[in-house]
């Protein structure tokens, strides 16, 4: 395993900390501002976009990327870099056509659909023309576990027909949201993992009705985490996304490169927390003395460094494994980063804040925003819980191949 950037990434990686520098942090400021007023998108997000893509850095995200199609392709552990960079601020990753859930959904797109799915939906989302959401989630079900998914997609001779509600559903309030990709059972009576279908669904077809924009920590998300409604929604049946009953299968094929651009991110958002935690030590006198002069914030500072670069190795030899070897041969790597990465990020930007004082808590930093997503991402594409789980499953699976080879070890001294 072999985790140096190669020339192309270090150059990829100068000319987007270049960009971020020059035409997005000096924006921050402005984003908000006419997002508060109600101004959303904002008005200058097509013009980066444009500029982003005449630069080549745009779809960095998709490893199969086509040579007919717009973008630069990298591997995983090529974008890994170049998404730790983007996630210091909240919404850049839509500059470079590299935001989730779009991300997710094209990939899905890219695999499974049909020629005519792909020129209404995949090319203009490739394009970066329009966005898109991933239905999967529901309020009255524990959604971490898909084959618990409720919403009906009913056969109806040449359509489907939706009925059921999802909730925190991401993109879902963003005025350019036009496609939905819903999860839902279409042989309820079925084998466990073979109910679910996955159906394209045009945000504006009659029956879809957006519900809420539902707070995260009482922070508004503009684009939306958002409750909807399916009330005997019809679609024609060439919008089934692959085969009737891949629906679970094609849900994990998609939650795998989901769960490790979640946490390429992570890492950027903990780095910054750490960066404005050293200024603001280096900067602030407590008592006559700096903060950096005290032996606790030195320890606190250590202990980010330490935290941030195990997760980013980890998270690196996981980008490497879906390269080599595939998502579900790293499955328990997959688990693991997503455990790890959000709490790692928490206990960071935690720190941070306190360097800060209450002017941590404010707006003034962006360190509350940075917390808020570190906490949020212990739940979205499946809880701590969940992955826990699975890593000490496969590891008692691993452990029943060679179980009792460590048995010489308690041998007690004769």
């Amino acid at each position: 395993m072999d985790f140096a950037y190669s020339p192309r990434v270090e150059a990829l990686r100068q000319q987007l900390n270049d960009f971020m520098e020059r035409y997005i942090v000096p924006r921050i400021g402005q984003w908000h501002r006419e997002v508060q007023a109600g101004q959303y998108p904002v008005s200058f997000m097509d013009d980066l976009k444009a500029l982003a893509r005449s630069e080549g850095l745009w779809n960095l995200f998709l490893p199969a990327l086509g040579e007919d199609e717009p973008g630069t392709r990298l591997s995983n552990l090529e974008y890994a870099p170049l998404a730790e960079i983007m996630g210091r601020v909240g919404w850049a990753s839509e500059v470079f056509n590299c935001n989730a859930p779009d991300t997710g959904n094209m990939e899905l797109l890219h695999l499974f659909a049909t020629e005519q799915q792909r020129e209404q939906w995949l090319v203009p989302l490739l394009a970066g023309e329009i966005r898109s959401a991933f239905a999967m989630t529901e309020p009255d079900v524990p959604s971490s576990d898909a084959s618990n998914i409720q919403t009906l997609i009913q056969h109806d001779g040449d359509h489907y027909v939706l009925n059921g509600r999802k909730w925190f559903i991401t993109n879902a309030s963003h005025p350019n949201c036009k496609l939905l990709i819903v999860m839902g059972k279409s042989d309820p009576q079925g084998e466990a993992h073979r109910q679910q279908s996955m159906i394209l669904v045009p945000f504006d077809t009659p029956g879809v009705e957006l519900l809420r924009n539902i707070p995260v920590l009482n922070h508004v998300s503009p684009e939306g985490h958002s409750e909807l409604l399916l009330c005997n929604v019809r679609v024609p049946v060439s919008n089934l996304l692959g085969r009737e009953g891949d629906g679970f299968m094609m849900a994990q094929a998609r939650l795998g490169p989901g769960r490790i651009h979640h946490c390429m991110r992570a890492i950027g958002m903990a780095e910054l927390a750490l960066q404005l935690m050293l200024e603001r030590c280096q900067e602030r006198k407590v008592f006559g003395r700096y903060l950096s002069q005290y032996a606790n914030l030195g320890d606190r500072i250590a202990e980010s460094r330490i935290a941030i670069e195990q997760a980013r190795l980890l998270v690196l030899k996981t980008a490497w494994m879906i390269d080599t070897v595939g998502a579900k041969a790293a499955a328990r790597e997959i688990a693991m980063i997503k455990a790890l990465v959000p709490r790692m990020q928490a206990e960071v930007v935690d720190r941070a804040m306190q360097a800060f004082g209450a002017m941590g808590l404010t707006p003034d930093t962006p360190l509350a925003d940075l917390y808020t997503v570190a906490r949020a991402l212990r739940f979205a594409d499946g809880p701590d819980e969940v992955h826990l789980r699975s890593v000490a499953r496969l590891e008692l699976a691993a452990s029943q191949e060679r179980r009792g080879a460590t048995a010489a070890w308690l041998t007690p001294p004769h």
